[in-house]
């Protein structure tokens, strides 16, 4: 039992600090993934989960400051009552979210 835990924890140490080592140059995939996973080891609801990184992964830190991004607000919006209910515990599928979230940012686009 207490190496599960161990596990766990390295686990979480690994992609916190991929986050941070690869936050620049990271792709939607990687960001949601690696989002996802922690969240979901924190035990957090699925669904909370996936909105949560959503908003962290379509609008980083910086667009959040700028709040004249109403491309990325609609991108946000679209993706989150439409690709929350992709992942589940054993599979976040970013691809299949990143898809969703792409055919979100088509439809912003012609607004």
């Amino acid at each position: 039992m207490e190496k599960s835990r161990v596990d766990s924890s390295l686990l979480i140490v690994c992609l916190v600090l991929g986050l941070l080592v690869g936050q620049s140059t990271a792709s939607f995939k990687d960001c949601y993934k690696i989002c996802f996973i922690s969240c979901v080891i924190g035990g957090k609801n699925l669904v909370k989960c996936a909105a949560k990184c959503l908003k962290d992964c379509v609008l980083p830190a910086s667009s959040v400051l700028n709040s004249n991004d109403a491309q990325g607000f609609c991108k946000l919006g679209c993706a989150s009552s439409l690709c929350t209910n992709l992942s589940t515990k054993e599979d976040p599928a970013e691809e299949k979210v990143e898809s969703c979230v792409n055919s979100c940012s088509k439809t912003c686009t012609k607004i």
